[in-house]
């Protein structure tokens, strides 16, 4: 039985990024998978998205990915989601803070045979950076 567009794209949130089974990525997403939008030192296909998934993980190994709503039409699949996590190990060079994490964004996949083929996020990256407290506190402005 054929799963819709929607379910494989929670199948893949719950099992790969939430459970952390990884390797279950190719159930969900087609080798030569396009991220259109890839997170920094991320390379290409699969085996681009599974090195980050695990380097999520790495970071907040408590992860936790949930899909706040979702909109499915022809082949491609819109999710708003958050995710939240305690940042207990290196993220992108930064070492952990223990600080815990609540970040949003929307991502749009597109599937070929019940299987992602491209996909787009937009992350709310300027916040995360921001609750791991890695970006500058805002300066006054100047005395006029």
């Amino acid at each position: 039985m054929a799963r819709d567009n929607a379910t494989v794209v929670r199948g893949f949130v719950d099992e790969v990024i939430t459970q952390g089974n990884i390797e279950a990525a190719e159930q969900y997403v087609w080798e030569d998978v396009t991220e259109q939008v890839p997170m920094p030192g991320q390379g290409p296909g699969l085996d681009g998205l599974k090195d980050i998934l695990r380097a999520m993980r790495a970071g907040f190994p408590d992860i936790v990915f949930s899909i706040q709503e979702q909109i499915a039409e022809h082949d491609k699949v819109a999710s708003r989601f958050e995710w939240t996590g305690t940042h207990s190990g290196e993220f992108l060079g930064i070492p952990a803070t223990g600080r815990p994490v609540l970040v949003w964004g929307v991502v749009i996949d597109r599937l070929e045979d019940g299987r992602i083929k491209d996909t787009r996020i937009i992350m709310d990256t300027l916040g995360l950076m921001g609750q791991l407290g890695v970006l500058p506190s805002p300066q006054p402005p100047p005395e006029a």
